[in-house]
């Protein structure tokens, strides 16, 4: 079993970069020969190096071929977008910089600055660290748990509010499930004029989806567990008064 505390916190950045790159399903690229935007078009290799699947008659495959240069700099740019309907859907914008070259038919990038920009700040990824991470295992199933869990298990959700601090849901009017990796599980709960995250951390990783089903368990055992306490105390409250 893993350090609690380890599990507490938020992915590594590099490790949360490549969960970015990995799940994205669109991308825009910025170079010398103009911006475009391109849905499923790309893949990433294993040590982060982007391959751009790209139309004949783009103007990226154009500048690449004809750069005066050798091989031109581009930006990439992938937003992290919330499976489940929230406000504000965009959990984080991942930049990369580098240079294209092409590649049997595809443009190859190669980046050499990393920026991830998150709700707690945006950060400049060490490259090296960028390449050797690898993203988070539950990253490709993460839309489809998330979906699941707020459509078919709202019970579910509502419950596990009762480990959050009851200020945090003072005015709230909505809450969902908003994201989930091998360290825990994010809560949004939303009010009429801000919101807040919440994170549930698990008591050890989860590199599966078994895993994660026992750890979400878990959380359940817990919340069932504390709402025992709040209800007395609230029986308590109401026959003092």
């Amino acid at each position: 079993m893993g350090d609690p505390h380890t599990w507490a916190a938020a992915p590594a950045a590099a490790e949360q970069a490549r969960s970015v790159l990995a799940a994205a399903w669109s991308c825009a690229v910025t170079a010398e020969g103009g911006r475009e935007e391109f849905v499923g078009a790309h893949s990433v290799t294993d040590d982060g190096r982007v391959l751009l699947h790209v139309p004949e008659d783009s103007t990226l495959l154009a500048a690449a071929v004809c750069a005066p240069r050798g091989e031109p700099s581009a930006v990439l740019e992938f937003a992290d977008v919330a499976p489940v309907p929230v406000r504000g859907r965009i959990r984080a914008r991942l930049w990369l910089a580098g240079r294209l070259a092409v590649e049997d038919h595809h443009l190859g990038f190669w980046p050499t600055r990393v920026v991830l920009r998150r709700p707690s700040g945006t950060v400049v990824v060490d490259v090296d660290e960028f390449a050797a991470a690898a993203p988070d295992p539950l990253a490709l199933a993460e839309a489809r748990l998330l979906t699941h869990l707020a459509d078919c298990h709202g019970d579910a959700v509502q419950r596990l509010t009762r480990l959050v601090d009851a200020d945090s849901l003072h005015a709230a009017v909505r809450v969902r499930p908003l994201a989930v990796d091998r360290h825990g599980l994010t809560l949004r709960i939303e009010r009429i004029r801000d919101h807040d995250d919440v994170r549930l951390p698990f008591h050890a990783p989860a590199d599966e989806i078994a895993q994660l089903t026992e750890r979400v368990h878990v959380l359940l055992a817990q919340a069932g567990a504390a709402s025992r306490p709040r209800a007395l105390q609230r029986q308590r409250t109401d026959g003092d008064g």
